[in-house]
């Protein structure tokens, strides 16, 4: 992640609570304390916020503006490079399920951006509320791509409509593609109402519904389902999987599909701090 992503995303993050912590900071950015702290320093420096003993807060007379609209949920930039090898070798497999000519619908995540890799030779149409997959497929590939009208949250990079009526509901896709924070005997998670608002939309216009979530997602729970497994047809994952749960989501009708995962896979973001 860049220097200048990363500060802006600090200042999203203390626009949403005011106060937060150089511990709370570093797994949220995927950058270690001592990265975390430089950019405290410059950016009280430069005024944007107030340095704290072990953390950051909003300037005073800053805090009682009102607030852009936030999401709950973690920061897209770390979450991409959590797991890598595995969730490209996920992304990989759920490219392979879809024909040239084909319309899809893809949500935003990390695992369903590394879909754009190889999407890059295909011709498809594509309808995403991932405005950097979005990018990417515009500067590397052919395909046609849809983008809903709404804001842009930067934290998750993507782009959520508040009216009913908007692009999605002209668009039908055979399948939808879509990231999850979490799949359980619950059904499966989302991290925030609004998300999940935005999502059903895009799922009513899917024929099927596809999950791509790494095996650290299998068996998490959030406070928020998106929808019961009984709504899920395919799920794709890697060999690293909880049989148990593997053989719980196949016994609710889910295909489940395994790719074998990557030896040495690492557990924790990259700390880039350029």
């Amino acid at each position: 992640m860049l220097e200048k992503q990363r500060q802006q995303l600090i200042l999203d993050i203390l626009d949403e609570q005011q106060f937060a912590s150089v511990r709370f900071l570093s797994p949220q950015l995927g950058a270690s304390e001592a990265t975390i702290r430089r950019d405290i320093t410059k950016m009280a420096a430069s005024g944007q916020l107030k340095k704290i003993r072990g953390g950051a807060e909003v300037i005073a007379g800053n805090a009682g503006q009102p607030q852009r609209p936030h999401l709950k949920g973690s920061v897209f930039l770390a979450d991409k490079e959590m797991h890598v090898g595995n969730k490209r070798l996920i992304a990989k497999k759920a490219v392979e399920l879809c024909e040239d000519g084909e319309a899809i619908i893809i949500n935003g995540g990390s695992s369903t951006f590394m879909m754009g890799e190889f999407l890059s030779d295909r011709q498809m149409n594509i309808l995403t509320n991932s405005f950097v997959l979005a990018q990417y497929l515009s500067e590397n590939s052919s395909n046609q791509i849809t983008l809903p009208g709404g804001e842009i949250y930067r934290k998750q990079e993507i782009i959520l409509s508040s009216f009913e009526n908007d692009t999605i509901q002209h668009y039908h896709g055979s399948k939808m593609f879509m990231s999850t924070p979490g799949i359980s005997d619950a059904g499966v998670m989302e991290s925030d109402p609004l998300l999940i608002r935005a999502e059903q939309k895009l799922r009513k216009q899917a024929d099927k519904l596809i999950v791509l979530a790494d095996s650290s997602k299998l068996g998490k729970r959030s406070n928020f389902i998106f929808c019961p497994l009984s709504d899920v047809d395919v799920l794709i994952t890697d060999s690293n999987a909880d049989p148990d749960l593997v053989r719980l989501f196949e016994s609710q009708g889910i295909d489940v599909i395994i790719v074998a995962a990557v030896i040495d896979e690492q557990d924790t973001a990259i700390d880039s701090a350029v």
